[in-house]
């Protein structure tokens, strides 16, 4: 049986939205009360579990956190795919982006949704969906990303960002003071606050680690200083993209040399806790049934095994796929139910491997993030 993956009443699709009916004075999903302006702060990788499992260091954020501040994340659970729903309040099999890397049918090729952006690769088409701002704009809301700035020009940016008035400010700090800024200098609005400095922690030492605990704590005192500044018609939530999970070492599963798993498999996408084979176009039903019945025999106890039609009609990337969207998805998907990643031995570079904090598939301590409210928002 493949899981569902509406795992919460609310999902991130639905912050956003109801952010901008919030501000104009209309109920959205989430019944959020009328306000002037509305601020999300994203934390990038901050899931539910990490964050109740260091509640002693989030002080401000962990006392909020139960089962109803807790929300959906969607999948696959990767930055890529989340921050595109989290924009356009669409799911990937709607907005396009469906996974960390996907193919290109066009080009023949698999590219990274993140940095692999090239002039082959449009952002106003391949990310199909109108945005939130854009969206805003229409209803002359005007709406602001803080961000670093060395993401500004971006086709990730370009693709998910688009209507919104970009502000680069370097720390985290910084980049409160710029939302304060935008605050004071606007009578309605709409601002997103982007924290990558957690999620960059976690994969390179853990959520286990000293070093994320202290990161969260740097980023507990920055929300902490934001909410104090809220005026009465001023609304904060604060969510996440995707939870993470560490996976040591000795929990790789490598693959490559069984000759039934990579038979006729042109391409490997997605992510090592979600992978997304693409087989050769040309490669027979047979051949397309043997391979996926290869991979349930070898990996169906630690892992959920679903073809491409089986995945979408149980729904993993929305209830909608467009029919320009599902070539990108992975003819066989690998999405790990234990807590393992993939590898595959064929891959030039190895460098992935140091990764300790992981996300991209369907396990709770990936799909549950927190939705938590300040100011105007606080419940």
């Amino acid at each position: 049986m493949l899981p569902a993956t509406k795992t919460h009443r609310f999902s991130l699709a639905d912050v956003l939205p109801s952010c901008l009916e919030s501000v104009l004075g209309r109920p959205g999903s989430l019944g959020l009360p009328v306000v002037d302006k509305a601020v999300v702060i994203l934390v990038d990788g901050m899931g539910a579990q990490a964050l109740a499992h260091r509640a002693g260091h989030a002080r401000t954020l962990a006392p909020l956190l139960n089962r109803g501040s807790t929300i959906g994340a969607g999948f696959p659970t990767t930055t890529a795919a989340a921050l595109a729903t989290f924009t356009t309040g669409a799911q990937p099999g709607e907005h396009g982006l469906v996974g960390y890397t996907a193919l290109d049918p066009a080009h023949n090729r698999v590219i990274n949704q993140l940095s692999g952006w090239d002039s082959h690769l449009d952002p106003a088409t391949w990310q199909r969906m109108p945005t939130v701002f854009e969206r805003a704009a229409a209803e002359s809301i005007p709406s602001f990303v803080v961000a670093t700035e060395k993401h500004r020009r971006s086709g990730f940016t370009k693709a998910v960002l688009r209507g919104a008035d970009y502000r680069g400010a370097e720390g985290i700090p910084e980049r409160m003071d710029a939302a304060r800024e935008i605050l004071d200098g606007t009578d309605r609005a709409i601002v997103y606050i982007y924290i990558a400095e957690l999620d960059k922690v976690g994969h390179s030492d853990g959520c286990e680690s000293p070093e994320w605990t202290t990161q969260l704590e740097e980023v507990d005192a920055a929300v902490r200083g934001f909410a104090s500044s809220l005026r009465p018609r001023e609304g904060l939530l604060v969510t996440a993209d995707h939870g993470v999970l560490d996976i040591p070492e000795h929990s790789h599963v490598l693959f490559g040399e069984d000759a039934s798993l990579v038979d006729g498999v042109r391409f490997v996408a997605g992510e090592p806790r979600c992978l997304q084979l693409h087989l050769e176009p040309d490669a027979s039903p047979e051949h397309r049934t043997a391979v996926l019945e290869a991979w349930r025999q070898a990996e169906g106890g630690r892992s959920w095994v679903a073809s491409r039609d089986e995945a979408i009609a149980a729904g993993w990337f929305g209830p909608t796929v467009a029919p320009e969207v599902a070539p990108r998805i992975g003819d066989i998907i690998i999405a790990a139910r234990k807590n393992i990643a993939y590898y595959d031995t064929r891959a030039p570079n190895h460098s992935g491997r140091s990764m300790v904090g992981q996300h991209g598939s369907l396990a709770a301590a990936e799909t549950a993030i927190p939705l938590l409210g300040f100011g105007a928002y606080a419940r």
